[in-house]
């Protein structure tokens, strides 16, 4: 079924990267809510990142991990390539390093392993896929 950005609202901006921008985003029709990602075609041509974009929507689209984001779908308007991602609330893990709690940065060991462990796992979900070796 094909799917253009009219099926989705935008929300805010979840983060910025060399070719675009990440947003939250809702379904019109479920209201599940989303990421795009949406790369910049001008700045990927200007840099050459056809290829690796076409490479990050092939494995994305192939993991199905808890803990590695999958591919919803992907469109493209005029100006964006768009992959439309699972999202995963909580933030990133420099974010809670760093800004949860300033004046002590980092975890303690607990918690450490614990997200070294999730790490771990989708790496290793990454290889059982031949995308990581």
């Amino acid at each position: 079924q094909a799917v253009g950005a009219e099926a989705f609202v935008d929300f805010r901006v979840l983060g910025k990267g060399g070719f675009g921008e990440v947003c939250a985003c809702q379904r019109r029709a479920t209201g599940k809510m989303y990421a795009n990602k949406r790369l910049n075609k001008k700045r990927l041509k200007k840099r050459q990142g056809y290829e690796a974009a076409l490479v990050e929507k092939r494995i994305l689209a192939r993991v199905h991990s808890r803990f590695i984001v999958s591919l919803a779908c992907a469109f493209q308007t005029k100006t964006d390539l768009c992959l439309v991602m699972t999202l995963m609330n909580g933030g990133d893990l420099r974010y809670h390093m760093y800004n949860v709690d300033e004046d002590n940065p980092g975890f303690p060991e607990p918690r450490a392993v614990f997200y070294a462990a999730q790490i771990l796992l989708g790496l290793e979900h990454l290889h059982q896929h031949r995308i990581v070796y």
